[in-house]
């Protein structure tokens, strides 16, 4: 049987026309994008249509669109840079508890730097409340960084009602969204949205791995992390990854090309998928919002009384590729964070597979997956612990 990936969320199968791009930048762009010589001009006018590429996708000036080595560096910067650009003005800044690492990882920086935290809780899909939100706010507050969608569970937030609360509290404070697993998938416009900074990453997107970037709106001070000769505006400091940001680029044309085709077939798919599991394992839990209401490609599933790294080398004997949480943290913890925010059980926790989902997916395998499943937990009944 050929493999069916469903760990998207982690990371996604290149597009052929982006591996080809990235080819044509390591072989044909030789040029340094900072020589002042044509092959660096050529090389630099590479840089500037795929800054355009993503500027037109978000509804920015490419001027506000900065290139990073991904999503862990893009919050990294826009949290830590922004908090120490505007430290002066105050040291509180506001999470959730259901953050990606890349973003609790840095709050916790700050928060040992002498910042003051507040970790917003979530019900039990993952949704913050305004209401915490707006009491949280206080003068001493700089910041406010809460993601677009989850990735563990797809909850995606009101982001827009969220910028309203923070906005109407004081348009001093900085808001930071995390939209590594929406970018490319939901529709994004920073600026309508009142979105301050913006994090996104190219290899969730069919793009190559360690290449991302930052929106960065008008306005708005950010305290550069590496320093030396200048590129990005004296942001990011560093020789251009120029095959990287071609193909971001193309993987973003590609993008805007198809995503208003992709997200309703994918919601389609997670759909089927939800129910042949539900059919076949109907002790089966789900984790998170409703089906329709999180993220198209991002559906968690809970099988009690097994545990889910067994399950997920079981079924990838059987050439399915699914993860057990966070691709970044699933190596070093044992207990996800997420799950715990939203007050799941321990055994749901401990039996907690995330299928994640591309327009590369099909309805078969959507249709295979729940027989394969259902089969696996068969086996493995004889060795559920009681």
């Amino acid at each position: 049987m050929d493999l069916i990936y469903l760990d998207n969320a982690a990371t996604t199968m290149v597009h052929p026309d982006v591996a080809k791009t990235v080819y044509r930048g390591m072989i044909d762009e030789i040029g340094n994008p900072s020589s002042l010589h044509k092959l660096g001009l050529s090389a630099e006018l590479q840089i500037t249509k795929a800054r355009e590429n993503i500027a037109e996708l978000l509804g920015v000036s490419s001027k506000n669109i900065i290139f990073t080595s991904g999503g862990t560096e893009s919050n990294n910067m826009s949290i830590i840079g922004s908090a120490m650009g505007r430290r002066r003005y105050g040291k509180h800044i506001i999470t959730t508890k259901i953050e990606h690492p890349s973003v609790l990882a840095p709050f916790e920086y700050l928060r040992n730097m002498g910042f003051s935290v507040t970790y917003l809780s979530v019900d039990d899909e993952g949704y913050i409340d305004l209401d915490e939100l707006e009491s949280s706010l206080t003068e001493d507050t700089i910041l406010v960084s809460i993601m677009h969608v989850n990735n563990e569970i797809g909850t995606i937030q009101d982001i827009e009602s969220i910028s309203n609360v923070i906005k109407g509290y004081s348009r001093d404070i900085y808001f930071h969204v995390d939209a590594v697993q929406s970018f490319g998938k939901l529709k994004l416009y920073p600026k309508e949205q009142g979105i301050d900074i913006l994090s996104f990453s190219g290899h969730k997107i069919h793009g190559p791995k360690g290449v991302g970037g930052i929106y960065i709106g008008d306005g708005i001070l950010i305290h550069p992390l590496i320093h030396g000769g200048g590129q990005e505006g004296g942001l990011r400091s560093g020789t251009e990854n120029l095959p990287g940001i071609m193909g971001l680029g193309e993987a973003v044309l590609k993008v805007k090309e198809h995503m208003d085709m992709n997200v309703n077939p994918m919601y389609n798919l997670k759909s089927t998928l939800v129910e042949g599991i539900l059919n076949k394992i109907p002790e089966a839990v789900i984790n998170g919002p409703k089906v329709l209401e999180g993220a198209p490609h991002i559906l968690n599933v809970s099988f009690p009384g097994i545990r889910a790294e067994v399950m997920l080398h079981a079924l990838e004997e059987r050439g399915i590729y699914v993860s057990t949480g966070s691709a970044c943290s699933s190596k070093r913890e044992n207990v996800s964070h997420v799950l715990k925010a939203i007050g799941a059980k321990k055994a749901e926790i401990e039996g907690a597979i995330r299928f994640s989902l591309s327009y590369m997916n099909t309805e078969e395998e959507m249709r295979v997956v729940p027989q394969i499943v259902s089969q696996v937990l068969e086996e493995l009944k004889p060795f559920v612990r009681r």
